[in-house]
């Protein structure tokens, strides 16, 4: 059974929590604001803890990871908006033989879509009477805009179109998350959407990453989980 922490407890955690009841797997602890507010709640769980999943803030993204690398635990980061300081925590998991996960959205469905949209982006570099945009819709309390998976979408399509692909943000109500790409011509679109319905899809994602990065070594991201599946 694969010994879980969890670092947060929002919505996310709580919801990564009661998945994993479902999933033979052990969540050992699970460290709110008060109880790691720098990641000093972390060092206590090496050789506790198999692997690690984090979901928190941006502002404590870094100090959590870094605190993880410490002791020696995989961990799974799902917190986004700290990405400016991605390549020192990459730096420094690789420096000490640790393991790292990072994505900005958890959904297999997304990772497969970010292909498709870099697929799309070739097919249409060629047509240049079609401009690509994005769109992306979350919940009023998400801090970040764009959110990571428009901005990762916004990357690959760009890399496979050769032009930059303008991203619009929506924040409302309780929307778990949206995003639309789309392809405007001049009497007609076309769309490639992704909506996901339940925070739930996300909890899977992120509960089946942390069971395959638990024994690995390096840095990742869902696409190698995504390219692994395929493989076999």
């Amino acid at each position: 059974m694969t010994r879980l922490l969890l670092i947060g407890d929002g919505r996310m955690g709580r919801a990564i929590r009661d998945l994993a009841g479902e999933r033979s797997i052990d969540v050992v602890g699970m460290l709110g604001e008060h109880d790691n507010a720098r990641g000093e709640g972390i060092a206590k769980w090496a050789g506790r803890a198999d692997v690690a999943i984090e979901f928190t803030q941006p502002h404590a993204a870094v100090g959590n990871l870094n605190a993880c690398v410490d002791a020696g635990i995989p961990v799974v980061c799902g917190t986004t908006g700290w990405y400016e300081q991605r390549g020192a925590v990459e730096a420094r998991v690789r420096e000490s033989g640790g393991a790292l996960l990072v994505a900005p959205n958890f959904s297999l469905g997304v990772a497969l879509f970010l292909d498709l949209a870099e697929r799309a982006g070739i097919v249409f570099a060629s047509h240049p009477q079609y401009e690509g945009a994005i769109v992306e819709t979350h919940h009023s309390a998400k801090l970040d805009a764009p959110s990571g998976t428009a901005a990762a979408l916004r990357d690959v399509t760009k890399k496979g179109l050769g032009r930059e692909v303008p991203v619009s943000s929506v924040r409302v109500g309780s929307v778990p998350g949206t995003h639309a790409l789309l392809f405007d011509g001049p009497f007609e679109q076309i769309v490639l959407s992704h909506e996901a319905r339940d925070r739930r899809v996300f909890a899977d994602g992120a509960l089946r990453a942390a069971v395959w990065l638990a024994n690995l070594r390096g840095v990742f991201t869902m696409r190698d989980l995504l390219q692994e599946g395929r493989e076999r």
